[in-house]
């Protein structure tokens, strides 16, 4: 399942509510840094709507490498998300390219309910910097495809989920 959606549309929630009615072992995996005091306040924030019972992985760089390892452990977990992920990889200079090739790997060889959560860069203006365009055009690459390897994507906007592939008849 790929969630995708502006700033605050709700694409956290309604991942965690989707993952929630799944059964088995859940995990939350989360690509934030608290780098500031106010990205710290938003961790705890989220932290806080999670559902009781859930194990909590912090990764901002190795996300493929953390998957892989849970693989098995957990039938049921949340990746939010890709937007923060990518310009995690950009600020620490990795490639992005063959990070997100690892993890396209990582997420296909996933045994179980898996819930990602990405922004949707697409729909904005052209960034006026050179670092604004790389993460755009990155981030739009990643997740064009994610989006051709999960069985259903789901755009939000304004805390109303879309159904944009998937289900009955439709690829």
């Amino acid at each position: 399942m790929f969630i995708l959606g502006g700033a605050r549309s709700g694409k956290s929630s309604l991942a965690l509510r989707m993952a929630q009615a799944q059964e088995g072992r859940k995990a939350f995996l989360a690509t934030a840094q608290g780098l500031d005091e106010e990205m710290r306040q938003r961790i705890k924030e989220h932290q806080r709507s999670r559902p009781p019972g859930w194990d909590t992985f912090e990764e901002p760089l190795q996300v493929a490498r953390l998957l892989r390892s849970l693989r098995g452990r957990y039938q049921v977990l949340v990746l939010d998300c890709l937007g923060l992920w990518v310009s995690n990889l950009l600020q620490a200079g990795l490639d992005v390219s063959t990070e997100a090739s690892r993890l396209l790997q990582a997420l296909g060889d996933f045994e179980g309910s898996l819930f990602v959560v990405s922004n949707e860069v697409g729909s904005g203006l052209v960034p006026p910097s050179p670092l604004g365009r790389s993460f755009r055009d990155a981030l739009g690459w990643l997740n064009q495809m994610v989006a051709q390897e999960a069985q259903e994507v789901f755009f939000l906007v304004a805390g109303i989920p879309m159904k944009i592939k998937g289900g009955a008849g439709s690829d």
